[in-house]
């Protein structure tokens, strides 16, 4: 502890006399762990005397309060200046232990006037500098670079992404300084009396009528809005104060221009929402707005047409709108922009071309998208290289595009960025060769991440292990790459972290010329190559922790790749192999695997129907296998027992898409008695897409969830007699396979906690279930006629779609359930508890399209308690299904038909 305060303490001074470096010993005592003493540390980083040091010391003492916040954290929260207090107490909004965005943070500082401007400066850094100082106090923890997902996707993000979070702690001190101006409102919540107050920050995950009647009762001083899972439209005019507002992903309306009138609007965030087609004209007349993100709204068209006016807009995110056709007219106009995303260049007349972005300052991620409609003088006015801020640039034509070679050449070569690039990525790019600012090398020495995607006529290539700072190189679909460098004595990729290579038809070697592959990837960690025919070796990668390898034929050996000694630290394989021909090189030794993830596509010679001994040698190799899947194995017929006695450490085994496994193995025609259980370990199994499966393996006690997914034939889980008594009128099974399911006799897992079977047509009866079990999911079973087991710890129960299911009664009382979710099950008579369930714990409850359901179990519970609950969907529970049409014999269904009928005259009307 006492180094904690020293190293922060004296990291802009030194000790000026003996007596400052003695106080610490006295400042330990006051700090109860890591936290605090980093707190204290900054704190007294910028005192230089005795005095100041005692007068700390004094005060850390007195400043305890009856909320119980540990005195020197709430100290150090007073000694921040008064605009680093208000950004850091609003963070109360944020739940516990949330991931904060941070550059969208910021951008909230200043849309609430948080963030303090002198003449000149920029908010942007200004909010930048004091997320750093609040840090550096220990406010803000785990503050971490988030790579984008998938980012060799074209319409995602390319920049990194800033998150942190506030430690428990921490968060009680903003939440105890905001009281009633800041409120959050989670799932988890139950007490009326937190969201019957006025607020001025609200941020709710929450649905349900007590959050309407909440919000009906805001008033004018509402600030922030930040919801993620509420439709409030109906309300949002009313709150004329708003500054910053967060949309839910799931609005199922259309943003209106009625829905945003408030003037003061600074932040608006649309993210994520698929419903938006286009957005209401009047957002060009929100003057004050700083920050419009409408990121992955996947069906949205246009921009408004007036933007051009929002002179105060800074930040305008678009990436991910893959629906978009152009950008608005005279953008360039909206001469504050520091941010624009994504940018797609249209056909038509009335709309900005890449020369807009001339006179834009604008910085972080660019997506030029389009390019096959821009022509060189466009280019070269758009000036990205006096963009210095720019960080990550992407250059997309359309692929179906058939322009001359030397346009694409002169546009590429006209768009030539600044010197400081981190990421550039090309995309559909149709050149002979590249233009010269890519080729020396010059421009790119900073260069991080470089993606080449689908430039098939390129002939001309940069040598790629030159770029010395290159962390992530992505290349795709160049049909005359030969190789990724010339031939030299020695090619070293000195940074080079992730390398990704496919479908390139023509590679062949590391290195071009012959009898010379020496290319060392000193700390690469992950490889993976697709589709790569004529590529027949991996490099020498002594830091290789993933590989992924996906071909057609067995060209890359799986035992070369185990057995090499450059995979020493090799942690995952990915292997598909198409070829159903291919065969496992003899391997007498056993080598053993650092693997503990392997997924297996394709492969069938791992699997034989008749297994011979150097195939179960080579699985030998495999003991600290953690994560096993196998996929699109049709040489998979038989539960591979012998393999699986290897698998020692196996822990989570998933197998899809195997349609032709069956279960046990079988001797002349019948299976044969079923081993010892085999994977001591095994946690989670999740079969899917197993269309001629009947039973699985004998399971071992360790087993806590299943999942099991659209395995048609499947009847039974475990294989003995007494957990599926005499099957439902109208279900027969296979006599043999029956009366040897009882000579297997296999216990159930004891502890098994999940349970999920959908999909599973001949799936008849599920009996005697654990009683450890904690959530039972049943979807789409159509012949499952019975459930039983006493199930006292059972916390989730959802059954949809199963027919025949006539009775839950066998359940027992269910004390411990919290969500219920029944429907579509028409014959289905009673709740589960038997009548006698007293529902204590429930929480949410959904009954639907049940005709036959007694009801009455629920209905007693008293109004109180039925109001409590956070969820609540049962004035459906004796309608009939609406998806199953209209009958002749029932009126009462008509009406489900009716609106079909109409939406077909009307198409055949559009259509005739």
């Amino acid at each position: 502890m006492k180094e904690i305060i020293q190293s922060r303490a004296f990291s802009l001074q030194t000790p000026s006399s003996d007596e400052l470096d003695g106080i610490v010993a006295k400042i330990v005592h006051r700090c109860a762990g890591s936290l605090a003493a980093k707190a204290f540390g900054s704190m007294l980083s910028t005192r230089t005397t005795v005095h100041e040091w005692m007068d700390i010391l004094a005060k850390s003492n007195i400043c305890n309060d009856r909320t119980g916040i540990l005195p020197v954290l709430k100290l150090s929260y007073d000694d921040l200046p008064s605009h680093m207090k208000q950004c850091f107490a609003f963070c109360a909004i944020f739940p516990k232990d949330y991931e904060i965005d941070v550059e969208h943070l910021i951008h909230l500082w200043m849309a609430l006037d948080f963030v303090p401007l002198e003449e000149e400066d920029h908010p942007e850094t200004a909010g930048e500098e004091i997320f750093r100082q609040v840090t550096w106090r220990s406010f803000f923890q785990e503050v971490k670079q988030s790579p984008p997902l998938n980012y060799e996707k074209k319409d995602g993000m390319l920049c990194n992404t800033t998150t942190c979070k506030i430690h428990d702690l921490m968060h009680d001190i903003a939440l105890s300084v905001m009281g009633n101006d800041c409120l959050t409102v989670t799932d988890k919540i139950n007490d009326k009396k937190s969201i019957s107050d006025p607020t001025r920050h609200f941020l709710s995950c929450r649905v349900g009528t007590q959050l309407d009647g909440f919000m009906k009762k805001q008033p004018s001083t509402l600030q922030t809005l930040f919801c993620t899972d509420v439709d409030f439209l109906s309300h949002l005019s009313e709150y004329n104060s708003v500054r910053a507002l967060h949309l839910p992903l799931n609005t199922r309306h259309q943003v209106k221009s009625r829905h945003l009138q408030s003037q003061h609007l600074r932040y608006l965030n649309l993210s994520g929402n698929n419903v938006i087609t286009e957005l209401p004209g009047e957002i060009s007349m929100l003057y004050n707005l700083q920050t419009l993100d409408v990121s992955f709204c996947r069906g949205l068209r246009q921009l408004p047409k007036q933007m051009k006016y929002m002179t105060c807009l800074r930040h305008l995110y678009t990436h991910g709108c893959t629906s978009l056709t152009h950008m608005p007219p005279d953008i360039g106009q909206v001469a504050s922009l520091q941010t624009l995303t994504y940018f797609v260049v249209g056909t038509s007349f009335n709309c900005s071309t890449v020369a807009e972005l001339q006179n834009l300052n604008i910085g972080g991620q660019l997506v030029l998208d389009g390019l096959q409609n821009v022509d060189e003088s466009q280019a070269k006015a758009a000036s990205l290289g006096n963009k210095h801020k720019l960080t990550h640039l992407s250059l997309k034509w359309n692929s179906d595009a058939n322009e001359v070679q030397d346009c694409h050449m002169k546009v590429l070569d006209g768009l030539k960025p600044h010197g400081g690039l981190h990421m550039l990525r090309v995309d559909s790019y149709k050149g002979s060769s590249l233009p010269s600012w890519m080729i020396d090398l010059s421009l790119l020495k900073h260069l991080t991440e470089l993606h080449l995607i689908d430039c098939s006529e390129c002939e001309v290539f940069p040598q790629f292990c030159h770029l010395k700072a290159l962390q992530v190189l992505y290349l795709e679909k160049l049909d005359k790459l030969r190789s990724l460098c010339s031939d030299v004595t020695l090619m070293i990729f000195p940074a080079l972290k992730e390398l990704t290579l496919h479908d390139l038809e023509s590679m062949e070697r590391w290195v071009s010329g012959e009898g010379n592959d020496e290319v060392t990837f000193p700390i690469v960690e992950e490889i993976s190559i697709e589709n790569c025919p004529k590529l027949t070796s991996l490099p020498d990668a002594p830091k290789l922790k993933v590989i992924n390898v996906n071909e057609g034929k067995a060209q890359l050996s799986l035992l070369a790749i185990v057995k090499a000694t450059y995979t020493c630290l090799l942690s995952k394989l990915e292997l598909s192999v198409g070829d159903k021909e291919a065969t496992l090189e003899l391997d007498p030794e056993n080598h053993e695997s650092p693997l503990t993830e392997l997924s297996l596509g394709g492969c069938n010679f791992l699997f034989l129907s008749s297994p011979s001994q150097p195939t179960i040698g080579f699985w030998k190799s495999f003991g600290k296998l953690v994560n096993l899947e196998i996929k699109n194995c049709s040489g998979l017929m038989y539960w591979p027992e012998e393999v699986f006695h290897s698998l020692v450490s196996l822990k989570n085994l998933e197998i899809k898409s195997c349609n032709k496994l069956i279960g046990p193995a079988q001797v002349n025609g019948e299976p044969r008695p079923t081993a010892d259980q085999v994977l001591p370990h095994l946690s989670i199994i999740l079969i899917h897409n197993c269309g001629s499966l009947v039973e699985l393996f004998s399971l071992p006690p360790s087993l806590r969830s299943i999942y099991i997914i659209n395995c048609n034939k499947l009847e039974r889980i475990w294989g003995k007699e007494d957990q599926f008594g005499t099957p439902c009128d109208g279900y027969a099974s296979s006599s043999s396979v029956v009366e040897q399911s009882s000579a297997q006799a296999n216990h159930p897992p004891p502890n098994l906690e999940f349970l999920k079977i959908s999909f599973c047509g001949d799936f008849a009866a599920l009996q005697n279930l654990p009683p450890s079990l904690k959530s039972l999911i049943i979807f789409e079973c159509h012949e499952l006629c019975s459930v039983s087991g006493q199930l006292g710890a059972l916390e989730s129960l959802a059954i949809h779609g199963c027919s025949k299911l006539r009775s839950l009664d066998s359940l027992g009382d269910l004390p411990s359930l919290e969500c219920l979710s029944i429907e579509r099950c028409k014959r289905l008579a009673s709740l589960p508890g038997g009548g006698h369930g007293s529902y204590s714990a429930l929480r949410k409850a959904t009954v639907k399209y049940c005709p036959a359901i007694d009801m009455k179990p629920l209905y007693k519970l008293d109004q109180q308690r039925l109001d409590r609950l956070e969820v609540r969907h049962l004035s459906h529970a004796h309608s009939s299904d609406p998806h199953e049409g209209a009958k002749l014999r029932e009126p009462k269904s008509w009406k489900y038909a009716i609106p079909r009928c109409q939406d077909w005259a009307i198409q055949r009307h559009r259509n005739p």
